[in-house]
């Protein structure tokens, strides 16, 4: 008995046939590994933040003393003299009596880092914060540098590499029951061809699930998806939805301006601003609060780096938070200037399902949700992303001819219209907007457009069809 050919079975499923899979496959990873590259590098920096904060502050955190610190607000002056104009954006309890005091102030969008020596209220650095080493690092891997555009593009990016994936995984999947070799180990004697093309295969089903969830949990930060998610979480809701994250650069940008805008006039800490004559409303903005507040955050013990923040247009009281990359350790506190009480404290254990879902999500993407084992996973992921792109390159070059894009040929005997493709582009399309809309743009360009130019046909490996 002769084995049905694999297109006929494909049309009977339903389901175009493989190389319209693998063109899928194809097009996704030639779009995306300029991409992934960055991002790989870049995310793979970043699981280290923790370390290389710790040994880049170093310097900081073992002062020589003599005497008493000065007080929290005669700090905050230091700070603030060093960045004219400027205002309290947040103070960060000192993990150590020698630590210098770190001290974030800003103006409109702009925000700096200020270190001051405690005792002799020397400042000792100033940094801005868009420009520190790991921010550089963080914003080209949300945003290449070039703000919610480059938030799209990543947005983009990282929805045509799901479909890389779940594409790469259809191909790799068994169909022959011939053993393991070639699915879960490479086979190492059966040519450079065929090395080339099990290294790619198994490495990808070995950091699949990784990848797809780095994928996944990357998307709320994203400018589109992340603004849109946030308007679907605000229908039906009394009052504004408020995340413990940004969605794209002029989303942090307008978090800035909030953080950097003193409470409005009239409200009950209006007392605490005062005007002075020379056109600097925010130089007499009453500080005396801090150090009591610190004697009642401090016995809390709560996970670092802890930030008490002044009123502002974010909120009109004074506020204390961790900010662990670890998110589940995350609390916010909501404090009374006048008794350094705390008037209600949230836990993350208190937030939206939703937003704990997420918090997990983040802390396990940026490596800080179980210690260094997560941050072993995030270096094999990279490493194993890495290892796949070099191997897709490799594939490529060896099997494209000259003159031609080498995409797999078409196959002629799918069928035109398959309602599990269809199904399958509409789920992800609504999950995934922005692929949705490229997807449908390319399979139009293709079927409509390129088909009839020969030049373009022959380059992309296309069927002529007939209108």
């Amino acid at each position: 008995m002769h084995a049905k050919p694999q297109s006929s079975i494909a049309a009977k499923r339903g389901w175009p046939g493989y190389n319209t899979i693998w063109r899928w496959h194809f097009y996704a990873g030639l779009f995306c590994i300029p991409f992934i590259f960055v991002l790989t590098i870049t995310g793979a920096i970043y699981l280290f933040n923790p370390q290389y904060e710790a040994h880049a502050n170093s310097a900081y955190d073992h002062l020589a003393m003599t005497g008493a610190r000065a007080s929290a607000e005669a700090q905050v002056r230091a700070a603030l003299a060093e960045v004219p104009g400027s205002v309290l954006n947040s103070y960060e309890l000192p993990e150590t009596p020698q630590a210098a005091a770190r001290v974030f102030v800003g103006n409109g969008e702009q925000k700096f880092l200020v270190y001051v020596h405690p005792e002799t209220l020397e400042v000792l650095r100033r940094e801005e914060e868009d420009w520190r080493f790991m921010k550089v690092v963080h914003r080209i891997h949300g945003e290449l540098l070039i703000g919610d555009r480059g938030s799209n593009i990543v947005e983009l990016a990282a929805s045509w590499a799901i479909v890389m994936f779940i594409t790469g995984l259809y191909l790799w999947w068994p169909r022959n029951g011939n053993g393991w070799a070639g699915i879960v180990y490479p086979r190492l004697h059966r040519g450079s061809r065929m090395f080339w093309r099990d290294l790619h295969a198994v490495t990808g089903l070995w950091i699949s699930f990784f990848v797809l969830f780095l994928l996944i949990s990357g998307l709320p930060w994203a400018k589109s998806w992340g603004g849109l998610l946030k308007e679907v979480r605000q229908l039906g809701a009394h009052e504004v939805v408020r995340q413990d994250w940004t969605t794209g650069r002029s989303s942090e940008l307008a978090d800035r301006k909030q953080m950097n805008t003193p409470a409005a006039m009239g409200d009950e800490h209006a007392g605490h601003m005062q005007h002075h004559a020379g056109g600097m409303p925010h130089a007499g903005y009453d500080y005396s609060p801090l150090d009591r507040l610190i004697a009642t955050v401090q016995p809390l013990n709560l996970a670092p780096p802890v930030r008490i923040s002044p009123p502002s247009g974010k909120s009109p009281d004074w506020t204390a938070r961790s900010d662990a990359q670890n998110r589940p350790l995350r609390v916010n506190l909501v404090l009374d200037a006048d008794t350094g009480a705390i008037k209600s404290r949230k836990d993350f254990a208190d937030r939206p399902l939703l937003d704990r879902i997420i918090g997990y999500g983040v802390a396990a993407h940026e490596g800080q949700l179980f210690g260094w084992f997560n941050q072993a996973l995030g270096v094999f992921t990279a490493l194993g992303l890495l290892l796949m792109l070099a191997s897709s390159v490799v594939l490529w070059w060896r099997r494209r001819t000259p003159g031609t894009l080498g995409a797999p040929k078409a196959n002629s005997n799918v069928p035109r219209f398959s309602f599990a493709l269809i199904g399958a582009i509409v789920i992800l399309g609504v999950l995934l907007p922005f692929l949705g809309i490229t997807m449908l743009a390319v399979l139009l360009i293709e079927r409509w457009v390129l088909r009839y130019i020969p030049s373009a046909r022959e380059f992309l490996g296309l069927n002529a069809r007939n209108a």
